[in-house]
């Protein structure tokens, strides 16, 4: 058996992992990075990459059907579901080499592509190797949650993991699961010639604005996604070559194929981490503002965490933890300014505190300043005016923003960088952005919420025909 050590030991190359092994690798550190399986995590290989992909190969296909309202007439000879699904292999091959085991053993680190799990508060084993390391962090990741629904085993069910492996088209695509990744990959598929339903147990989108997320849901309707809500899915079963849903109130549904997408769950079974003193939590590893476990030496960054799990968390968590890991600097991870977005058309964007949310911690303090994208000349021209911005402002800084609408992804950056910088909205609204674009929607809101301020106040007006008095 080999024993090495070294100054950090990274385990899981997914976004966080590789960010930190690149950093402290970079910086002078002398670092060893464990992957058992493949290289750029969940997010490269069965995540945002491919399903953001099959959501363009989708979106061209919609376009043609589209097409008439701007004078161009277009006719869809078909749809070819295995050349979408090669397009979506093309686009995680392109990214690949930047994931590459290559390319981070150029960097200096010792890549070793076994799963670890600990043997003592200091060591890991990976295979045949034993690591002592001063620090480790554990960015292992997550996978999707299938739950205990009766008769799941009995029938061949489709996860994130495997959907993207599909050569032939659904026919009837049921989707278990309303939020981002079911809705996602219901409008996909419906656009590339599926009949897709959608069993959600709540509410679709649940977690976001209600109103912004029916204009989403709205949409996914009018294109002929079935959207069943408040609908608890009882049993599974065959039903001759067909999968049969039934929910506890009644309803049952056939389909070809089945996508289980209820959320995901923390990679941490194989770690053994009672030998480390590392405790849990019902969503992942307990950790601390810093993003320390329980155990000192030992940190855990992204969606291992329990909090919330989006790749750029985990990109941001390590940003966090360089600073602690090489410089022994404090640090804490914040969660007020981290946006996330659901790619469907339109797209549906969130960060901080919805109004709701603002409502219930600041009561009357808590404004909303809101602006309708069919008020914006660049939506008008392209013909995306469907959507919304809802900017919840406390004392004159904005505490959450909403957006559903062309691009909303886009658009949620401006909202983080003020929200982490604690700007005001008089600073927003001092921003300038060419004519015509999407991105003058954010001004606009700004406008927005010092209109009835500038406009609607008497005194103001007072003021303005006093100064007109007197200038000669």
């Amino acid at each position: 058996m080999e024993t090495i050590k070294t100054d950090v030991l990274v385990i899981g190359a997914g976004s966080g992992g590789l960010s930190v092994a690149a950093g402290a690798s970079q910086m002078g550190a002398d670092v060893v990075l464990l992957e058992g399986h493949k290289m750029g995590g969940d997010c490269l290989n069965f995540g945002c990459v491919p399903s953001k992909a099959l959501l363009a190969a989708g979106k061209k296909a919609h376009a043609v059907h589209d097409a008439d309202r701007f004078g161009v007439s277009l006719t869809l000879g078909g749809v070819d579901y295995a050349a979408a699904k090669d397009h979506v292999a093309d686009v995680v091959a392109q990214i690949e080499p930047m994931d590459s085991q290559e390319r981070f053993e150029g960097f200096g680190i010792r890549v070793i592509r076994e799963f670890g799990k600990f043997v003592s508060p200091t060591e890991v084993q990976a295979g045949d190797i034993r690591i002592r390391a001063r620090r480790v962090v554990i960015a292992t990741g997550s996978r999707p949650f299938v739950p205990p629904i009766k008769g799941l085993d009995t029938v061949p069910y489709l996860t994130n993991e495997t959907v993207f492996d599909l050569r032939d088209t659904p026919r009837r695509l049921l989707i278990i699961g309303g939020g981002p990744i079911g809705m996602e990959m219901a409008q996909a598929h419906q656009r590339l010639g599926c009949d897709v339903t959608v069993i959600e147990g709540a509410k679709a989108l649940g977690k976001d604005d209600p109103e912004a997320a029916a204009i989403v849901l709205n949409r996914l309707r009018k294109e002929g996604v079935t959207i069943v809500e408040n609908a608890t899915v009882a049993s599974v079963e065959a039903a001759g070559d067909d999968i049969c849903v039934k929910t506890e109130d009644g309803q049952s549904f056939d389909g070809s194929h089945l996508l289980v997408a209820v959320g995901r769950k923390s990679n941490t079974e194989t770690l053994d981490l009672p030998k480390a003193g590392i405790e849990t939590t019902r969503t992942g590893i307990q950790v601390d503002a810093s993003l320390r476990t329980t155990n000192r030496r030992v940190y855990a960054i992204g969606d291992v965490a329990g909090g919330l799990q989006f790749t750029h968390v985990a990109g941001y968590h390590a940003g966090v933890i360089i600073r602690s890991l090489l410089f022994a600097l404090p640090a804490r991870a914040k969660t007020a300014h981290i946006p996330w977005a659901t790619y469907t058309d339109p797209e549906l964007a969130q960060v901080g505190l919805t109004e709701a949310q603002a409502r219930a911690q600041y009561g009357d303090q808590a404004e909303v300043a809101r602006f309708e994208f069919h008020h914006n000349d660049r939506a008008i021209a392209e013909r995306v005016t469907e959507g919304l911005i809802k900017v919840m402002v406390v004392k004159g800084r904005p505490v959450g923003v909403s957006i559903a609408g062309h691009q909303a992804g886009e658009l949620i950056g401006l909202w983080s960088l003020a929200i982490a910088n604690r700007l005001k909205m008089s600073q927003v609204a001092a921003m300038v952005s060419p004519y015509p674009s999407i991105g003058e929607i954010n001004k606009r809101a700004a406008g927005a919420y010092f209109s009835p301020r500038l406009f609607d106040n008497p005194t103001v007006k007072r003021v303005v025909r006093l100064v007109q008095a007197w200038i000669p």
